[in-house]
C-alpha cells in the first residue's frame, strides 16, 4: 500500500445510528462531530471505515 496512515474526520453525528455504528465510530478513536484522528493504513481500520464511511472524511 502506498501510504501508511488515513486520517478520518467524523463529518456527521452518531446520534440515530444504531448500537453497533456507534461502538464502530468510538473504535476508530472518534467523539464528537468534527474530531479526526490519523490511524494506521490496516485491513482491520480499513474494514471498520468501510462499515462507517457514511459518517466519515477519509483523506489518505
Amino acid at each position: 500500500m502506498a501510504s501508511k496512515t488515513i486520517t478520518v474526520k467524523l463529518a456527521k453525528s452518531t446520534i440515530t445510528c444504531t448500537d453497533k455504528v456507534k461502538a464502530t465510530v468510538k473504535g476508530l478513536g472518534l467523539r464528537k462531530t468534527g474530531s479526526s484522528k490519523t490511524l494506521e493504513n490496516t485491513p482491520a481500520v480499513r474494514g471498520m471505515i468501510k462499515k462507517v464511511i457514511h459518517l466519515l472524511e477519509v483523506t489518505e
